[in-house]
């Protein structure tokens, strides 16, 4: 068991939150303190500098910045500030032995909850909160972001089922007369159904191909810059991370059955119905 020491500070100068906190193992000097990266970069800090805060009571506190948390963080560690437990309870006029919460281990995990009921139990007015329960609320937070995004990208892909069905339900004059001179000058019925078959395959081959490039452009070399506001929230300190690289083989597998196939197996159908009309009433309209 281990009480915590940790709160939220408003500041004026950049309309962010902040969040204070005492670190378990090596906290900082009486004094001094370590920003996070986003805060670094928002106040234009730097190691050895001074920065002050006002406190709720209307007192400033000044502190020197010890250190800057490391980039590979930042994702979590963006607005924080650790101090000492001094430092901490001055700012906040937090009084001694008392801490905003405690962190209780438990040796056997199957026994988290049945000990979190007993604690809920005993002590009415706490509220124990799970890691599990914490996991679950970050993943159902980004499950809500994904919706936006993919309520944003239903657009496209109404555009794509318009298209596809635009090209089953039949072709364009210019289209029946190309076949129809195919026919007249000799192309068998197969041999016309593969040429447009193949290209149709090529044209949507090449859209894949262009689209999956750009995507990976944007999402790994410009870090998704379009969509990052939403998935990110909309926070005053947005984080800086780089995203690693990786591409699953089954979701390109996936999403190249459901755009490219379609729209190439789309054609064939008016396809064969113009290769297998009479060429002169085809060319003649």
């Amino acid at each position: 068991m281990e009480g915590r020491l940790w709160g939220y500070y408003y500041d004026a100068v950049t309309k962010a939150n902040y969040t204070f906190m005492v670190p378990a193992g090596n906290p900082p000097a009486a004094g001094e303190i370590v920003v996070g990266p986003a805060l670094e970069r928002s106040r234009g800090l730097a190691k050895d500098n001074g920065i002050s805060f006002r406190s709720y009571s209307g007192k400033l506190h000044t502190f020197i910045v010890a250190g800057v948390l490391p980039q590979a963080s930042e994702l979590v560690s963006a607005d924080l500030v650790l101090m000492s437990e001094q430092n901490f309870r001055a700012f906040f006029d937090y009084p001694v032995g008392h801490y905003t919460d405690i962190a209780l281990s438990v040796a056997n995990p199957q026994e988290v909850r049945n000990v979190a009921i007993k604690l809920a139990a005993a002590l009415p007015d706490a509220r124990p909160i799970l890691r599990d329960e914490v996991l679950r609320t970050y993943a159902s937070i980004y499950d809500w972001r994904e919706g936006i995004v993919l309520a944003l990208l239903s657009a496209a892909i109404l555009a794509f089922g318009i298209l596809a069905w635009e090209k089953a339900s039949g072709l364009s004059a210019e289209e029946k007369r190309e076949i129809g001179i195919l026919k007249a000058i000799g192309w068998e019925t197969g041999d016309v159904i593969k040429m447009k078959f193949w290209e149709g395959l090529l044209i949507s081959l090449t859209a894949f191909l262009a689209g999956f490039v750009a995507a990976y452009v944007h999402v790994f070399h410009f870090a998704a810059s379009l969509f990052e506001p939403v998935l990110k929230g909309w926070a005053v300190l947005y984080p800086r991370f780089q995203l690693t690289p990786h591409i699953d083989g089954l979701q390109v597998a996936t999403l190249f059955f459901f755009t490219v196939v379609p729209y190439a197996a789309a054609v064939l159908v008016p396809i064969w119905k113009a290769a297998i009309t009479d060429p002169d009433s085809v060319m003649r309209g």
